[in-house]
C-alpha cells in the first residue's frame, strides 16, 4: 500500500515537473515562431534574384514591348546594373507607383524606382538617398512660353493636372488665381491641352519630356522658377532592421551620380521615346 502511494506520489511529482516545463517549452516554440524573417540583403544573395516593381508605360523609366515582353527604360538600365552588384538576375512584378508601395510592404518586390519620399509613404517603407532631384514645370499652348509660376497664375488661364498627384499640389499652391481643372490621368490632361481646352499642363520634368517625345507638337517643355519646385525621387525599399541592402544601394547611387552615369541612363531612357538631347532644358540636371 505504501509502495503504491509512493508511486502515486512520484507520478504527481513527475506531472508537476512536466507541468512546470510546459511554459518553457511554449516559450521556446513562441521564440521560434517569432524568429526574424530573412533580410532582403541575405535573400537576394542566397537566391541570386533581385525583384523590382515594373510600371508599364511609365516613360522614361519603364516600357514593355508587348510583342516580346522585353522591358527597357532608364529604371531597367539601373536595375540591371544593381543586379550585377549582387550577381543576380532581375524578376519583374508589374505594378503602378501607388501599388509598388504595397508590393514592398507585402514582400513581393525588393526595389521600387522613382518614388517621391512623402511622409505618408515613409510610415510604411524605407527610401534610399535621392536618385535625382526632380524639378517641376509645364507644357503650354502655342504662344505661351512661361518661365515662372506667376506667368501661369492668371484668371484667364486654364491649368490642368492629374488628380491626387504632386502636380495638383504644385498647381494649387502656386497658381491659385488660374482656372484649375483635374483629370484622372496624365493622358487626359494631354488631350485637354491638344484640343485647346487647357492652356498649360503641369508635369515633373522627366514626365513632361516623355510626353513631348510621344507628341512632338506639344513641345517645348518649360521648367518653372521663382520658386524652383523640385522634389527628390528615390528608390523605395522594405522597412527592416537589417540596413545592409540600403547601404549597398546608397553607395551605388553615390558612385553613379558622381560619374555622371545616372544622367546618361536618364538621357538614354528619354531618347528611346523620341526625346533628343537638345530638347532637354539646359538647366535641367540629374
Amino acid at each position: 500500500m505504501t509502495k503504491n502511494l509512493g508511486n502515486r506520489g512520484m507520478s504527481r511529482r513527475g506531472l508537476a515537473v512536466v507541468a512546470g516545463l510546459l511554459p518553457v517549452i511554449g516559450l521556446v516554440g513562441e521564440a521560434r515562431a517569432q524568429a526574424p524573417a530573412e533580410s532582403t540583403f541575405d535573400r537576394v544573395r542566397r537566391t541570386k534574384v533581385l525583384r523590382i516593381a515594373a510600371l508599364p508605360g511609365e516613360l522614361p523609366y519603364f516600357q514593355k514591348d508587348l510583342a516580346t515582353g522585353e522591358w527597357s527604360g532608364a529604371a531597367i538600365s539601373m536595375a540591371l546594373d544593381i543586379a550585377k552588384v549582387f550577381d543576380s538576375k532581375l524578376e519583374y512584378t508589374e505594378s503602378t507607383y501607388g501599388n509598388s508601395v504595397l508590393d514592398l510592404q507585402s514582400n513581393k518586390v525588393d526595389l521600387a524606382f522613382a518614388l517621391n519620399p512623402t511622409p505618408a509613404r515613409a510610415l510604411s517603407i524605407s527610401f534610399t538617398r535621392p536618385m535625382i532631384i526632380h524639378p517641376f514645370g509645364c507644357l503650354a499652348k502655342k504662344g505661351l512660353a512661361p518661365k515662372t509660376w506667376d506667368d501661369l497664375n492668371k484668371p484667364e488661364l486654364t491649368i490642368v493636372f492629374d488628380i491626387g498627384s504632386l502636380h495638383e499640389t504644385a498647381a494649387r499652391r502656386y497658381c491659385p488665381k488660374a482656372q484649375l481643372v483635374g483629370f484622372k490621368t496624365r493622358d487626359e490632361c494631354t488631350l485637354a491641352l491638344q484640343s485647346g481646352r487647357a492652356d498649360a499642363h503641369i508635369q515633373a520634368a522627366l514626365l513632361g519630356l516623355a510626353t513631348v517625345g510621344k507628341n512632338p507638337s506639344l513641345g517645348p517643355y518649360y521648367l518653372l522658377t521663382n520658386p524652383t519646385v523640385a522634389l527628390p525621387s528615390c528608390l523605395g525599399l522594405q522597412r527592416e532592421p537589417d540596413t545592409r541592402f540600403k547601404e549597398v544601394i546608397d553607395a551605388w547611387l553615390d558612385m553613379n551620380r558622381g560619374t555622371g552615369q545616372l544622367r546618361e541612363w536618364m538621357l538614354e531612357g528619354l531618347a528611346k521615346f523620341g526625346v533628343t538631347r537638345d530638347q532637354v532644358p539646359a538647366n535641367l540636371t540629374f
